[in-house]
């Protein structure tokens, strides 16, 4: 990886765009569906759900008038449960306003991570009256 970049960098060329948004929502549901996804799962909600429900509401009621689109959430999480990579679709304001609350947060750390590894997360929003 190291010399790709150096090689990257050496050339002038860009290096490769990070994997497309369908990729990651498709990576992150697998690793939610295996072994040590559901018991995560548990965790990061029984932290999580009051304060995401809380930031989804502030994000609606920022907004005149509020785009209620359901949109998902991808973020990798490292081993100190910081969030990184975050990105949203459809990005509508109040998707990125909860991709901003998002980067502010701090997750139970992942399961079973090696050094520098990432957890990938993908999170649906759907807004019903």
């Amino acid at each position: 990886m190291i010399l790709s970049l150096a090689l990257t960098a050496a050339l002038g060329a860009t290096p490769p765009p990070p994997p497309a948004f369908p990729a990651r929502v498709l990576r992150a549901k697998l690793v939610e569906a295996g072994i040590h996804g559901p018991g995560y799962q548990k965790t990061l909600w029984a932290q999580m759900t009051e304060p995401t429900a809380a930031a989804l509401k502030r994000c609606i009621a920022e907004q005149t008038p509020a785009d209620k689109s359901p949109f998902t959430l991808v973020a990798d999480i490292g081993g100190n449960g910081k969030p990184t990579s975050i990105d949203v679709q459809p990005r509508t304001p109040v998707a990125a306003c909860m991709a901003i609350w998002f980067a502010s947060v701090i997750l139970p750390p992942p399961p079973n991570l090696a050094d520098g590894a990432i957890y990938p997360i993908e999170i649906d929003f759907s807004i019903t009256p």
